[in-house]
């Protein structure tokens, strides 16, 4: 490369820069402009508690690709461990973007109160539950006690109930946010959970205790 191409090259790569950080300021401005939400906000609640509730979900579908030579079974579970996982990533650079901590000092699902979609019937919370359709402890030391069709059939059980708990979370901030990134998430969990919902009814029913 001669030394006026080189400079060339340089000086592409100075403005690029200069042009990402400028980008990355105007959006930084924009952001506090729009209103950054607070740690007690609902959109910093829902990340907060939309993680673990994934985070559950994951482990309960690790929990089935061992117990289950089932191919549907195990795709779907495979579907769940990769999407929610990559939903945790998600909520997680929202959290830092924010300048927000990872944990709060609100209790499980404060941030639903007052309003908006509550929960009822058996995505309701209780103090085994602390969050809309999770598995209790009992729950999770039963699945890892069965194999074959009776591990099965806890595990579409359990994640019947807990996506229900995970549409209601979602719906709940729908009905609290205007900010674009979390509405987005949140209505492509209501569109996914709910097929998959679909699907988990139809492998249970053929699959009759």
């Amino acid at each position: 490369m001669t030394e006026s191409a080189s400079r060339r090259s340089i000086l592409a790569a100075i403005v690029g820069v200069v042009a990402l950080l400028l980008g990355a300021a105007s959006g930084y401005a924009l952001g506090h402009r729009s209103g950054t939400p607070d740690t007690h906000s609902a959109e910093a609640g829902f990340a907060r508690d939309m993680q673990d509730h994934h985070a559950q979900a994951v482990e309960l579908s690790f929990l089935i690709r061992d117990r289950s030579d089932d191919e549907d079974i195990r795709r779907i579970a495979f579907d769940i461990i990769t999407s929610q996982q990559q939903q945790i990533g998600q909520m997680n650079a929202w959290l830092t973007l924010w300048g927000l901590p990872q944990t709060g000092d609100d209790p499980p699902m404060a941030w639903m109160s007052g309003g908006g979609h509550a929960g009822h019937g058996s995505t309701a919370t209780t103090p085994d539950t602390p969050m809309m359709g999770m598995a209790s402890p009992a729950d999770m030391a039963r699945l890892t006690e069965e194999t074959g069709v009776p591990a099965e059939r806890t595990y579409l059980t359990l994640m019947i109930a807990h996506h229900k708990g995970g549409v209601e979370m979602a719906k709940a901030v729908l009905a609290r946010t205007k900010r674009p990134e979390v509405r987005a998430l949140a209505q492509s969990m209501v569109n996914a959970q709910s097929a998959e919902i679909e699907a988990l009814n139809d492998l249970l029913a053929k699959r009759p205790a």
